[in-house]
Order: C-alpha cells, then sequence, then structure tokens
C-alpha cells in the first residue's frame, strides 16, 4: 500500500522545494501538479486563448495531453510529446496557470492521472487542494505557508539571480491577487484541509521545514 504525503498552500510558499527535497530523502515520487497545470497554461498561452475566455479554456484542454515521467531521477513535464520543463517557470504562465486552474473541465482532465499515481506508488503531492480534494486519504496532509512579504523576497532574489529585472512590491501584489483568486474560487478554493497540519516557513530554513516534514511523515507511520 502506497504512502502518500498531501502538501498545500499559496504561491511562494516553497511548497515544490520542499516536496522534492522530502520526497528524494523518503525515496518517493514526486508529483509537482502545479507543473501540470503550467503546462495547460502554456498551452493556452501557445493558442492565444484570453484568460478571460474561460469557455475557450474548457474546450482547448481536452487537447492538451500532460505526463510526468522520470529520468535519472528528474521529472520532466511533457505537454503533447515535448519536454516543457524549462517554459514553464515564468510569470505570464505562473498567472495563466492561476485561472486555468479554476476551470472545472481542466481539473477534471488532470485529476485522474494524480489519483493513479498516488494509488500506485509512494508518492509528494504539493498543489491548492491536494489535502482537500485531489487526495483526501493521504496519510500526511501538510498547509505550507509563508507571510505574503517573505515569498515576495523570495520570488525577487529567484528573479534577480536569473538576470531579470523586477519591482518587488509589484511581486507582492501579484501574489496577494492570487491569494485571492485562489482562496475565493468556487472550485476546490486553497484552504487549508481540517486534518492538515500548519508549517509556516516565514522564520524557517528550507532544511528545518524538511526536517519538520520528514519527522510529521515518521509519526504518521512512514
Amino acid at each position: 500500500m502506497s504512502f502518500v504525503i498531501a502538501i498545500d498552500g499559496p504561491a511562494g510558499a516553497g511548497k515544490s522545494t520542499i516536496a522534492k527535497a522530502v520526497s528524494k530523502k523518503l525515496n518517493s515520487i514526486y508529483v509537482d501538479t502545479g507543473a501540470m497545470y503550467r503546462s495547460i497554461a502554456l498551452f493556452m498561452i501557445r493558442n492565444n486563448v484570453s484568460k478571460e475566455d474561460t469557455a475557450s479554456i474548457a474546450a482547448k484542454c481536452k487537447d492538451a495531453d500532460v505526463t510526468i515521467n522520470y529520468e535519472g531521477g528528474v521529472q520532466n513535464v511533457i505537454l503533447n510529446g515535448e519536454n516543457v520543463n524549462g517554459l514553464i517557470r515564468t510569470e505570464e504562465v505562473g498567472n495563466m496557470a492561476s485561472v486555468v486552474s479554476a476551470v472545472p473541465e481542466v481539473r477534471a482532465h488532470l485529476l485522474q492521472l494524480q489519483r493513479n499515481l498516488a494509488a500506485s506508488t509512494d508518492v509528494v503531492m504539493d498543489g491548492r487542494d491536494i489535502g482537500t480534494t485531489v487526495l483526501p486519504d493521504a496519510n500526511l496532509k501538510v498547509y505550507l505557508t509563508a507571510s505574503s512579504k517573505v515569498r515576495a523576497k523570495r520570488r525577487y532574489d529567484e528573479l534577480t539571480a536569473k538576470g531579470e529585472s523586477c519591482d518587488i512590491d509589484i511581486i507582492e501584489k501579484d501574489i496577494i491577487d492570487r491569494d485571492h483568486r485562489d482562496m475565493t474560487r468556487e472550485i476546490s478554493p486553497l484552504k487549508q484541509a481540517d486534518d492538515a497540519i500548519l508549517v509556516d516557513s516565514s522564520d524557517m530554513t528550507i532544511e528545518e521545514v524538511e526536517n519538520k516534514i520528514i519527522e510529521l511523515a515518521n509519526a504518521a507511520g512512514k
């Protein structure tokens, strides 16, 4: 029987970084649901679909085949046969992903793949509604968060390290706006599951967060 860890939380909380590290230490498969939604978002951008045109998003998502595979322990996100790892981490794609993830048809399109993975092997899965909707029977649920200022600073540092010019105040406003969209959307809004454990990483190092979640997993029977 598989052991499943669900990590939810707002944008920029460090879910992907932590989930990847924890999955390696626990010898589990990391399922990056955000990357799957970002792939759908990239597909919509490439097809010139507007963020406001949810009817077209709903209709066109069926043409986007998103899969995940692993080579040498590295996750590859495949969109219609193309590895899009290097194309889905832009701000434009991130903002579109927040929109497409609220479209019921998009969620239904990706849900079964996520559940099939969790049923067949030990997984660490992160997203917005993993513990509440995707994997409600997960062995361990974590709600990982941090203040909007901390999250904006992390994103600012990440972008400037890549040589990109950006404004930390605009980044924080985008984060606050995205939080509002994610928490108030009609379908599977972002919220802490009743049985999830809150971990606020605002004043924690990455290693401290990793160790905390591994400790929680061991306590839950991993």
